[in-house]
């Protein structure tokens, strides 16, 4: 017999390489993950801040009282007018009202904010009330303001100009 014909045994077969690129895929993901950045740790709760209690709303005897007191600033129209009261925590005119008037009463309803316009003229700055004046009182403030400035630049004007000469007409003879 001859060595040549025996059939030789059939060579080992190669490993699978599947489970290598598995490997390998998994790997390079945790190589990944890893290269990821870290989240800051997150800070714990802070303990819940107190609460802010709005200010309660002032009483009317307060109103009274003061308006009691600085009612002589108060600019009337059709017996209302209406008042703004300082506000010591705010700091601001931010309790706003409106004032009736009947005969010796005074009557206080609580307003939103006022819808007149604020008087600027003839009232104390240290007052702890803000006024208003109807819009017809307002512009007939600002005409008076209007003439007396008119008035005043006018008489200045005539003032240095000097006195007018008038040209006598020549006589014919």
């Amino acid at each position: 017999m001859d060595e040549d014909d025996d059939p030789s045994p059939p060579p080992p077969a190669k490993p699978s390489q599947i489970p290598s690129w598995v490997v390998l895929g998994f790997a390079l993901g945790a190589l990944f993950v890893a290269a990821l950045p870290r989240r800051a740790a997150e800070p714990a709760p802070a303990a819940p801040a107190p609460a802010i209690r709005p200010a309660p709303p002032p009483q009317v005897t307060t109103i009274e009282a003061v308006f009691a007191s600085w009612e002589q600033y108060a600019v009337w129209s059709d017996n209302t007018t209406q008042v703004a009261l300082w506000d010591a925590q705010t700091k601001s005119y931010s309790d706003c009202y409106e004032v009736l008037r009947i005969g010796e009463n005074r009557y206080f309803r609580s307003i939103p904010a006022l819808t007149r316009p604020v008087l600027t003229h003839g009232v104390v700055p240290e007052s702890p009330l803000q006024f208003t004046e109807s819009p017809a009182q307002r512009e007939k403030f600002l005409g008076d303001v209007r003439q007396e400035n008119w008035n005043s630049f006018s008489a200045g004007a005539r003032a240095a100009l000097g006195p007018s000469e008038v040209a006598k007409p020549a006589n014919p003879k």
